[in-house]
């Protein structure tokens, strides 16, 4: 049976390559998205998540079309990179308020329906900078940190529920974001991945498939790196 399935961010780069490997493995997809163009061939739900009140609509409208979430991703992020001696209050804060508490937001709301029919599958996207640190990003590696410690209290207080909560650390992966960085650099970037390759946003969505899927149904509170070993250790 198809299920509903609400990935936020997901009309690009990994939320959308998620939202079209679920989508092809049956499930009903909807999308969030804050800007740009939405994605064709899904529900596509126009929604900021530093917003509750957007977040609420948005559910509301997703529940209304296909049904309770039954699988969320929450994957909306943002970065606004500088070194911290430089970084504004506001550069800080709004990233943890997208990235971090946003997550919060559509966790809080999808838990509603979970837990009324005790199941449900619960993935954070985070990152492999949450857990190396990375020069620049204190604020993005702060945000993409808390999801680790914020996915695995929720895998507890959710467990008896059947509910599964898991945490994806996606490394260098090959983005609209990353294509624009000068070919020196991504070289650079490769000699320190032990697989010597950017990932795909599409071994991204594989992976959270799986997590999705009947193969993760007794994995819970775990951060699954995505990152061809350059976290390795971490």
């Amino acid at each position: 049976m198809s299920r509903s399935v609400l990935v936020t961010g997901g009309n690009r780069g990994i939320g959308l390559a998620i939202a079209r490997e679920l989508a092809a493995g049956g499930d009903d997809v909807a999308v969030t998205y804050r800007s740009g163009e939405p994605p064709e061939g899904f529900l596509a739900v126009r929604c900021d998540i530093t917003d509750s009140a957007q977040v609420d609509a948005a559910f509301k409208e997703v529940e209304e079309t296909q049904g309770p979430v039954e699988v969320l991703v929450a994957n909306a992020g943002i970065t606004k990179d500088q070194l911290l001696a430089l970084m504004s209050e506001n550069d800080f804060s709004s990233v943890l308020d997208t990235n971090l508490t946003g997550a919060f937001r559509v966790a809080k709301r999808a838990m509603r329906g979970m837990m009324r029919k005790r199941s449900g599958r619960i993935v954070l996207i985070s990152s492999v900078v949450g857990l190396m640190g990375s020069g620049g990003q204190a604020n993005y590696a702060a945000s993409k940190a808390g999801l680790v410690g914020f996915g695995r209290s929720l895998a507890r207080e959710l467990g008896s529920r059947n509910i599964t909560v898991n945490i994806v650390a996606p490394g260098f992966v090959e983005t609209d974001m990353t294509a624009g960085l000068p070919e020196k650099r991504q070289d650079e970037i490769k000699k320190n991945v032990p697989l010597g390759r950017i990932g795909s946003a599409e071994d991204v969505a594989r992976t959270v498939s799986f997590l999705a899927g009947p193969g993760g149904s007794y994995i819970t509170g775990a951060v699954i790196p995505v990152d061809g070993g350059l976290g390795m250790g971490h």
